[in-house]
């Protein structure tokens, strides 16, 4: 069985995180494993000196719930142009997915209704991460200098296609 539709899991509801140390303390006994490999890429040393004049940000506009599935395909997308167009750059994704989404799957067929337990035990498994984020929160940050800052700006908004929800494209000067 494939994902559901993101649509399932966009509306903000309370965060579930219970992951205790000591197994039978937890709800969910096993969480899935994130599938974002990297936080922080780029020239840090370079950040962190004050290398780079500009900031580009990417920042949600309403409270939304985003699976770690599209979050580490943008971050694909935007290290893979980055590393094509602007060379010299710092990338980060400020978010992390702590929630754990669940699901009750369901059979669906002739005969399906002997097969399952129904809303008996509605709990349902540990299926995937998500990242809750409120409005305003920044999802990307990229800086680099100001050549390169058109195509900066491209990415963005290349990133911005596969996410779901409405952002805006935000630029600050550094120093």
């Amino acid at each position: 069985m494939g994902l559901r539709k993101g649509s399932c899991y966009t509306p903000v509801k309370r965060a579930y995180t219970r992951k205790s140390r000591k197994r039978s303390k937890s709800y969910i006994k096993t969480v899935p494993a994130s599938k974002i490999s990297k936080f922080i890429m780029g020239d840090i040393a370079g950040f962190k000196a004050g290398k780079f004049k500009y900031m580009v940000q990417l920042l949600t506009t309403r409270a939304i719930q985003i699976r770690d599935n599209p979050l580490e395909a943008c971050r694909q997308l935007i290290l893979r142009h980055l590393n094509n167009k602007v060379k010299v750059f710092y990338f980060s994704l400020d978010v992390y997915p702590h929630h754990i989404l669940r699901e009750n799957k369901m059979l669906t067929g002739a005969g399906a209704d002997r097969m399952q337990s129904g809303m008996k035990h509605s709990f349902g498994k540990a299926v995937n991460l998500a990242a809750q984020m409120k409005e305003g929160q920044k999802l990307f940050t990229i800086a680099c200098n100001k050549e390169k800052l058109n195509d900066v700006h491209k990415i963005m908004a290349l990133a911005k296609a596969k996410l779901p929800s409405k952002w805006k494209i935000v630029e600050k000067k550094l120093n």
